[in-house]
């Protein structure tokens, strides 16, 4: 009895090697057990999983459901109507996307398995590009909107109007589309099944050298500059404007309902410039981490940083913007289905009655 005993330890204490070997088999857990080329799934501790896809769909909910809001307020009321809003609809648009393949996006980075078969692994990456391409892509809209409004006013009106905004936001959505199925394909690396130098079961996309210098050049840095350079110029005329306002202003001399009208302008470029500094600082690091960094980790980090500045973008809108509080609370009350209730006049009125009148 007490060799048959020792024997027993023997075996637990991974005294015999096959046993060990065999423990070591249980557990491994792979992608597709019934593949030998199955890539091994990556093994996370059970709160691990909790937290992480809890926080995700929290996430998810947060950026859909703002974004809901922003899309419903601009689209049901009509006073909003404008080329500037227009273009900051097609942003909450692509935000509400990314909200909704944000779950997928989570499975892919923390399972490490993609079960959705090759095909829809290239049309997942080709549609990730595209929303990730489309925001940066509504933010130069936005610099050229703000920057022909504040540098030039009265020509503003002719320049830019509902019908060519839509036709340019028509046109950003088609060219990058177009430059995004370009990039995938030629870099058709996604699928598992063409590649002997990758396990079956993962969605990635590798890309050639000279494909990462283009990407980067017409993807990131050549959009960056175009919107870092304009709101430079932005941020040069608002404060020249002010100063004249203010000098105005303080001298007692009269402010004309234009010169207002002049600082609302600048007040809606300096409030979406903080939604484009906030995209730049989200999407920066992983640029820079993507090229020099090697831990996943990190990357997937810096990634769900990228995917939660779409959900931020409702809030900059909810601290500066008066209409979409007064919006947000018809939508929520449901009033938007009363009668003629997309003819109500939520525009922040100006009080032009303190404004002295001017003597020519």
């Amino acid at each position: 009895m007490k060799g048959q005993k020792g024997e027993q330890n023997k075996l637990l204490t991974g005294g015999d090697s096959l046993m060990a070997h065999e423990t070591e088999d249980q557990e491994t857990q792979y992608c597709f057990p019934d593949i030998n080329s199955s890539c091994v799934k990556e093994q996370h501790s059970s709160h691990g999983y909790i937290i992480i896809y809890v926080f995700v769909s929290l996430l998810s909910v947060w950026t859909v459901c703002l974004n809901l809001l922003v899309i419903i307020s601009i689209s049901h009321f009509k006073k909003l109507h404008t080329p500037t809003n227009m273009i900051i609809l097609s942003l909450a648009v692509t935000d509400l996307l990314v909200g909704l393949v944000m779950p997928i996006e989570a499975i892919r980075q923390i399972e490490t398995c993609w079960y959705f078969r090759d095909t829809f692994c290239g049309l997942y990456l080709i549609f990730i590009l595209l929303l990730l391409s489309a925001s940066l892509g509504n933010l130069v809209l936005i610099a050229v909107d703000r920057y022909v409004a504040v540098s030039h006013p009265l020509l503003y009106p002719q320049k830019i109007t509902i019908s060519k905004t839509i036709m340019s936001i028509c046109l950003n959505w088609v060219c990058f589309s177009t430059y995004c199925t370009t990039f995938v394909v030629n870099n058709g690396h996604f699928v598992t099944s063409h590649r002997t130098d990758v396990c079956y079961g993962q969605c990635l996309f590798m890309m050639s050298f000279t494909w990462i210098v283009i990407d980067l050049f017409v993807g990131f840095m050549f959009p960056c500059m175009l919107i870092i350079t304009l709101y430079l110029r932005i941020f040069y005329v608002v404060h020249q404007q002010v100063k004249v306002i203010n000098s105005l202003m303080k001298g007692g001399k009269c402010v004309t309902e234009g010169s207002v009208r002049r600082k609302s302008e600048s007040k809606a470029a300096l409030t979406l410039g903080i939604i484009v500094t906030g995209y730049m600082l989200s999407w920066i690091p992983y640029c820079i981490c993507s090229l020099t960094v090697n831990s996943s980790t990190t990357i997937n980090v810096l990634l769900l940083l990228v995917y939660a500045n779409s959900g931020m973008n409702p809030l900059v809108y909810a601290l500066f913007y008066p209409w979409f509080k007064k919006t947000a609370k018809l939508i929520l009350t449901l009033r938007i289905f009363q009668p003629a209730s997309s003819l109500v006049n939520i525009l922040h009125n100006i009080n032009y009655n303190n404004l002295q009148s001017c003597h020519y």
